[in-house]
């Protein structure tokens, strides 16, 4: 594969990946169809699977209360840090919670947990919301490992629970 001029010399695509497949910015994937599920239900949910997949990741946590007026605003409320964007992160977050119903259930060290109600539905839909994903930088999404572009995109049908993380 020829990189085009522009891309560093040092810049490599990942083997065995095509990478999205866009020429150009698509714009934010649309919302889930049909209606949304219930965001608190969802929250709920996979705040059980989480901790049931792994009971010694909730061990050393604590419950918090945040005064935030939308789960999106809870990472920049507590001052988090990390090497995530923070202001674009949380601004992904709230775009989330309006289109598929995401809701910040957990914070974890350098992780965030993400409930979603309305998960896309479809292959072409999850190649869209991968796109977003990426803009996070989240190091699970494009590096830890790399996970192909299409790959990825398949793990969001239908997945209720969205994680990133950040080392």
């Amino acid at each position: 594969m020829q990189l085009p001029p522009e891309v560093a010399e040092f810049i490599e695509p990942f083997e065995d990946d095509p990478g999205a497949p866009f020429d150009r910015w698509p714009g934010l994937a649309p919302a889930s169809a049909p209606a949304p599920g219930d965001p608190d239900e969802a929250a709920r949910s996979a705040l059980t699977h989480l901790a049931a997949g792994n009971p010694n990741l909730l061990s050393g946590c604590h419950l918090a209360l945040v005064t935030a007026a939308r789960s999106a605003d809870i990472p920049a409320g507590i001052g988090w840090a990390a090497d995530a964007p923070l202001p674009l992160l949380c601004s992904l977050l709230r775009s989330w919670e309006a289109r598929f119903g995401a809701r910040v259930i957990a914070v974890i060290g350098a992780t965030v947990h993400v409930s979603v109600a309305s998960p896309p539905r479809t292959h072409e839909h999850a190649l869209h919301v991968t796109l977003e994903h990426v803009l996070t930088t989240a190091d699970n999404v494009i590096k830890d490992p790399p996970t192909p572009y299409p790959d990825y995109a398949a793990s969001l049908i239908d997945s209720n629970l969205w994680s990133f993380w950040w080392d």
